[in-house]
């Protein structure tokens, strides 16, 4: 059974979460302040959190924070800050997606799949490709650079991914998010830009006369590879 991480201060909601995803047969452990949360994502081991934001202790970004420096475990953020600009914070600190209180506990469930699905997905194609000093595991899902594995979220290590199979192609705000967040995806294609941010920094050591992640304003990104 797939284990998840509910981190959600108010009682009502995470009993009906806990339900819901426990009748789809996921195995569900509860956390009802930032300090437990912090304690049960290191003895849980989950392959997915669904993290509230504003916790008694420990708020939600810290527990995020603490997440992507151990981890790239998805994390979907629960809250009632609604505004885009809470949106945009969490994607730009690496959450997998962002739901607004009130929801509805079957939509919850399905995006849990759908980010655990997109998480797990491994690319088809040549297994290995080496790019300079960049070597690419399409079947060991691994970055690395000088021989150093990078760390990326599921889903950066999936657009990057994407990018690497395709190399030397452009495409579009709206194909990348069509391939790597999927068809259902309703925030904005911003995403697309916050997650190349993320990855440009990762790859901040790779020689600019080996490759790089072009920009085409007006068209979208490219994975450049100079051989």
């Amino acid at each position: 059974m797939t284990n998840i991480l509910i981190v959600e201060d108010e009682l009502p909601i995470s009993r009906v979460l806990k339900a819901y995803l426990e009748k789809h047969q996921f195995q569900v452990e509860q956390a009802f302040s930032g300090d437990e949360a912090q304690s049960k994502f290191d003895a849980f081991n989950p392959a997915l959190v669904l993290l509230d934001v504003m916790l008694p202790g420990r708020s939600g970004w810290s527990l995020l924070e603490y997440i992507r420096s151990k981890s790239s475990c998805p994390v979907i953020m629960l809250t009632a800050l609604g505004h885009i600009d809470n949106k945009l914070a969490g994607l730009e600190q690496g959450a997998d997606d962002y739901i607004t209180k009130p929801f509805i506990a079957d939509e919850v469930v399905a995006r849990v799949k759908a980010v655990l699905r997109r998480s797990k997905q491994i690319i088809e194609g040549d297994q290995v490709k080496q790019f300079g000093s960049l070597k690419v595991d399409f079947k060991a899902y691994t970055v690395t650079l000088h021989g150093i594995e990078l760390a990326f979220t599921p889903k950066d290590m999936s657009l990057f991914l994407f990018l690497a199979q395709y190399k030397n192609q452009t495409f579009t705000r709206e194909q990348l998010i069509e391939q790597v967040w999927g068809m259902d995806y309703e925030g904005s294609d911003r995403a697309v830009d916050l997650a190349i941010k993320r990855i440009r920094r990762s790859l901040e050591n790779w020689p600019a006369s080996e490759g790089e992640i072009r920009t085409y304003r007006g068209l979208g990104y490219k994975l450049c590879v100079y051989e």
